[in-house]
């Protein structure tokens, strides 16, 4: 009997202690996906990394590190990673869609083909992973293929106008443009707001030299995706053939505003600006181009042009030298170079050049007359005849921009929407730069608090969630067991209270937001006069809020349980902070998720009449007017949003402002 009892006391505490492990590792793997959701990827490794070690039998921690190395352009160890879950778990479709992304990334188009015939062995009905297999076959040049995976598609989802695209692209590979332009203009019956379909549509016009017609496609293309460098450059091309410098001229200006190191734009501009005689400029672009390619013969070329013009007669001989070396018998270049071996009084120098030309003549091996500049003709960038040194120039290709579908780039879970609100302030021991850089939030309570406490490490107040390296990583987790070992020799409940709240700002700042949520609760029961614990705790609840509800298992009942306990928590703070406009403006946030919009707007105003800076409070009351479509109030207040440093409001009102005129 004694010798049963003593098994069964064993094997209880084994059970217990198999419980505490598990539940360890479901903390580690929720608080990893809390980081994975506010894109803290390497903090979220961390997690992931401990729950490897302790269980490396479990596939979601090897999967979810595959997803945070993703995010981090580590698509070597993403793949790895992922292989390691598929190992453990050979059934998750979720797995094998990973890895074909980062196979993708790594241009390894067959391995992620093989994915995705594996994933879609599970999950026939992913439309993702069709889409995905199509593009890696036509990297493949495996055309056929292309069209027969396209045609189940568009069988099965005949409204689908990407896929319509994909299958123009594809015939335009196959050099049959009928049907790729008969594809794209079903494509934009069916969606006429895809940018890359008018892209395509442009495209074809352009090879076709129908330049009036490339022109309005890429007005469409560019009205609906006003940040791609590519379209601006195409534009140009068709604008330059119908006689429109100026307008050519501006498409390159805005194609270097978005991507300033293009090489096409600075190229052609520098042509453009050489042909009107903006000389000096002119040298500015072939500087920068030759910048990016240090040994190209045309910039070089035209450079040396362009100094010889402009009195620079020594940059002119370098950079002709470099010429004249790799075509030893450019007669033109040597001829240029001896008139300005001649102005700068070196005869020698000048004498042999001009022999060199002599002899060339005698021989009857002339490469011709210099074409002037032609604006209609174009040649493609790896043409070296030098003949063609004026010719504007175009891609070697003109492809289709690809857009793989892709759900694990930015949060795992959906994104966020550009009419999202500012995040609640809540406390932190760093206030990390926002757009509002000039705006530091100060309240009574907090500055209290501080001096109380006397900490090297004061609390802060802020609404950006401050996104951790490894270094910064480590000195929390140091400071969190700092605070604990200090809270486990403290035998005074009053003393113990303010390392609680501090730990708990640690525990939020590395998304362990349950671990915060205890600590703050243990605060309360020690001192519920203060509003502090309070206002950090619906901080904590609306976190875990924000990933629940972007979650694709949400349960709305728990949701709202959940903004109950905020606003509970919130109404305390305000009884004993009334004057505290970052509990006010909370408190807007949250009647704002909970649909009670006039009540919101209320909230931001009471926040705006206690602070008239507060720069969040004006621009979460402009989309809360939106919605209530209150288009004038709304302008005004994301207006007053910017203007206090808020720039992202000036979007907002670009985009909806017409309906407020």
């Amino acid at each position: 009997m004694l010798y049963r009892k003593a098994v069964f006391i064993m094997m209880s505490l084994l059970w217990s202690a198999f419980a505490v492990a598990q539940y360890n590792i479901d903390r580690l793997l929720i608080i990893g996906r809390n980081a994975l959701y506010f894109e803290d990827y390497v903090l979220s490794i961390q997690y992931f990394n401990q729950a490897i070690n302790a269980k490396p039998y479990l596939y979601e921690p090897w999967f979810y590190r595959a997803v945070a190395k993703y995010n981090l352009d580590d698509f070597i160890g993403a793949e790895s990673d992922c292989s390691q879950a598929i190992s453990i778990n050979p059934f998750i479709t979720n797995v094998y869609e990973l890895r074909g992304l980062a196979r993708i990334q790594q241009q390894k188009f067959t391995d992620a083909i093989t994915d995705y015939n594996k994933a879609l062995k599970y999950d026939p009905e992913n439309q993702s992973l069709w889409h995905n297999r199509v593009l890696c076959r036509i990297q493949n040049k495996e055309y056929d293929l292309a069209l027969c995976e396209l045609d189940s598609m568009l069988n099965r989802w005949k409204r689908y106008a990407r896929g319509y695209a994909m299958q123009a692209e594809v015939y335009m590979h196959k050099e049959d443009t009928t049907r790729a332009i008969k594809s794209l203009n079903h494509s934009i019956e069916l969606d006429p707001y895809e940018s890359s379909t008018w892209q395509a549509m442009a495209s074809i016009s352009l090879t076709r030299k129908k330049w009036k017609d490339a022109e309005k496609n890429l007005d469409r293309a560019i009205h609906l995706q006003p940040k791609n460098a590519a379209n601006y450059i195409n534009r140009a091309l068709a604008r330059i053939n119908q006689n429109n410098l100026r307008g050519t001229m501006a498409d390159y200006d805005m194609a270097l505003d978005i991507d300033p190191n293009n090489f096409l734009a600075h190229y052609n501009r520098g042509l453009l600006r050489a042909q009107v005689g903006d000389d000096n400029r002119a040298i500015t672009d072939f500087d920068f181009v030759l910048h990016l390619e240090p040994d190209n013969l045309m910039a070089l070329y035209n450079r040396a042009l362009l100094l010889d013009k402009t009195g620079d007669l020594r940059g002119a001989i370098r950079d002709y030298s470099k010429v004249i070396d790799e075509f030893p018998n450019f007669w033109v270049g040597l001829q240029s170079r001896a008139a300005c071996y001649r102005k700068l009084g070196m005869v020698k120098q000048a004498e042999a050049d001009e022999f060199r030309v002599y002899k060339a003549r005698l021989y009857k091996s002339l490469y011709g007359i210099q074409p002037r500049l032609n604006k209609k003709q174009l040649r493609k960038k790896s043409d070296k005849d030098l003949e063609k040194y004026n010719q504007l120039v175009v891609a070697d290709e003109q492809e289709m921009e690809h857009q793989y579908k892709n759900d694990y780039r930015g949060r795992v879970q959906n994104r966020q929407t550009d009419l999202d609100q500012m995040p609640m302030y809540g406390m932190a021991f760093e206030r990390k730069n926002s757009e509002v850089e000039t705006y530091v939030p100060y309240d009574k309570s907090v500055d209290a608090f501080n001096l109380n406490s006397r900490s090297a490490k004061p609390l802060c107040i802020t609404c950006t969630t401050a996104i951790l390296d490894e270094r910064s990583t480590r000195t929390y987790f140091d400071l969190i067991a700092s605070l604990s070992a200090e809270l486990t020799i403290s035998t005074n409940e009053r003393n113990a209270a303010p390392v609680l709240l501090r730990r708990a700002v640690a525990y939020a700042v590395v998304q362990n937001f349950q671990d915060a949520i205890e600590d703050l609760t243990s605060y309360i029961a020690v001192d519920s006069l203060s509003s502090l614990p309070y206002w950090q705790r619906a901080v904590c609840r609306m976190k875990q809020i924000d990933i629940m509800q972007s979650s694709e298992s949400r349960k709305s009942e728990m949701v709202d349980m959940k903004l109950v306990a905020v606003v509970d928590d919130l109404d305390k703070a305000l009884q004993l902070n009334p004057q505290c406009a970052y509990l006010h403006y909370n408190m807007g946030n949250v009647l704002s998720v909970r649909g009670d919009l006039e009540k919101a707007a209320a909230c931001y105003s009471k926040a705006i009449e206690i602070d008239p800076n507060l720069a969040e409070a004006y621009y979460n009351r402009g989309l809360v007017g939106l919605r209530l479509k209150h288009n004038d109030e709304a302008v005004v207040d994301l207006g007053k949003a910017g203007e206090l440093g808020l720039y992202k409001a000036y979007g907002i009102i670009k985009r909806y402002g017409k309906a407020a005129q």
